[in-house]
């Protein structure tokens, strides 16, 4: 009895959030131009003045370092931000179009409004820049919104929940926190369009629970991000890119690289470059495991690493008392091992060796689309095929992961790994209404145009149209 007057309490307290912001809306007062700058540098100053509160949220939740908080959280927020800052007087004007001859006289164009009031549901594995670079995009296209933070990064979920008010219009943007339960009701108020990072399967429920209300919706999710290595490759920057990347919160990065194909010519040279890496990035490491977020997320990676079948050839070790895993390198599993049966999401490597560029692509193309693809290779043909013959949200060519902090591109997924893109004025556009207006004036009027319909008319009706 007790818990359902709890949740009866919570349902009102969420009905009455959506709704005032819904009003805050209404009243046109987040269309003005200056409005949305203000939220911009808001956004930034947060970033500048806070970042170290930022830093020991993450810290407390994710055991994350001060460099990590800045690069992953605090400076790519900063960078959209401004970025769109900069832009936003030149995203917002009319775009003129031509308009055919059987239209003219006539003038036409896009025009750009505001949705509403979009709902961002962030995930918790870097907390601030994944519900703070959505809210970019909100307010540059005018809209309010509402932020769910994760529950399973507490301290960052109260971080921004004390700290968005004070930087931001607190009556167009509003920080709800709680769990699971707490989404489905703010999904069940009817938002203008919803934004959800995490896991496909979550994703599918999102989706579900936004479909009831014809809400839209923009899914960043995840999946198998491949890496292929060719014996065109600078091997020694290969390893050093996927081991740092790897590395990044404990391999808890939805466009980590999930797994290596490197011919097979060129895999132990790869593979010792790889360990030589990782062993470089934790030298200054007290403790040779790596944080992972909860027990759950824990045990999953545990049995994964219990159940693999391939050679581990560094790391392997875990510690259930402090929730840590080394870093893992694991040399050729069996494609159907549980290491390659879903999203890793943790520090674990697979590196799979194949005979040449067409298995790898074949390989890729017998699973799910994923989030991201990386091609490490010199040759301008294999880029090229890799390219044309694989889908994927993203492409890297001798890199990971840095299409993720580049505003003038897409990001986004394809297929399984998501529905929708943002960044930049991709973002704008997202979250904005492209309303087509064609403007035509009262004269000529032609009779042409009316019934009745003569054969006269039709014949010549016909030639025009």
């Amino acid at each position: 009895m007790t818990s359902d007057l709890v949740k009866v309490a919570q349902t009102a307290d969420v009905e009455t959030i959506v709704a005032a912001v819904q009003i805050r809306f209404a009243s046109r007062r987040t269309r003005d131009l200056e409005w949305r700058i203000r939220q911009l540098e808001g956004i930034e100053r947060l970033l500048d003045e806070r970042e170290a509160e930022i830093a020991a949220a993450l810290k407390s939740d994710l055991g994350r370092s001060e460099a990590e908080a800045w690069f992953g959280d605090v400076a790519p927020t900063k960078t959209e931000a401004a970025f769109a800052r900069k832009n936003l007087r030149r995203w917002v004007r009319r775009r003129r179009t031509p308009v055919s001859l059987t239209m003219r006289p006539g003038r036409g164009w896009v025009q750009y409004e505001p949705l509403g009031v979009v709902l961002i549901i962030g995930p918790w594995n870097f907390p601030f820049y994944l519900s703070l670079s959505p809210l970019v995009s909100a307010v540059a296209a005018g809209n309010c919104a509402v932020i769910k933070p994760s529950e399973h990064a507490p301290a960052s979920s109260a971080l921004l929940a004390r700290l968005v008010p004070e930087y931001l219009d607190p009556e167009a943007v509003r920080v709800v926190e709680g769990d699971a339960e707490v989404t489905q009701e703010l999904l069940a108020q009817g938002f203008d369009h919803a934004f959800f990072t995490g896991g496909t399967e979550i994703g599918r429920k999102i989706m579900e629970a936004a479909a009831t209300r014809l809400t839209p919706v923009t899914l960043e999710l995840g999946g198998k991000s491949p890496v292929i290595v060719t014996r065109n490759a600078d091997i020694a920057v290969a390893a050093r890119r996927v081991a740092w990347i790897k590395l990044t919160n404990s391999g808890q990065v939805c466009i980590a690289p999930d797994y290596v194909l490197v011919e097979h010519a060129m895999r132990d040279s790869f593979v010792s470059a790889l360990v030589r890496a990782v062993a470089a990035f934790r030298a200054d490491q007290s403790v040779p495991t790596m944080r992972i977020v909860n027990r759950r997320q824990f045990d999953r990676l545990a049995t994964v690493l219990e159940g693999t079948d391939g050679d581990v050839v560094a790391g392997g070790g875990t510690d259930p008392d402090s929730l840590g895993i080394e870093p893992t390198i694991i040399v050729d599993p069996s494609p159907d091992s549980p290491v390659m049966a879903g999203e890793i999401f943790g520090p674990l490597l697979p590196v799979l060796s194949v005979g040449s560029l067409d298995e790898a692509i074949d390989f890729i193309k017998a699973r799910p689309k994923p989030l991201a693809a990386y091609l490490f290779s010199k040759s301008v043909e294999e880029r090229e095929r890799v390219l044309a013959e694989t889908s994927s949200g993203g492409v890297v060519v001798n890199h990971v992961a840095m299409h993720c902090l580049e505003p003038n591109l897409p990001f986004g997924g394809v297929g399984e790994s998501g529905m929708g893109a943002y960044h930049g004025r991709w973002g704008f556009e997202a979250l904005s209404h492209r309303k087509a207006v064609l403007a035509k004036p009262a004269r000529p009027d032609p009779s042409l145009a009316y019934p009745p319909y003569t054969p006269l008319k039709l014949k010549l009706m016909r030639r025009f149209f």
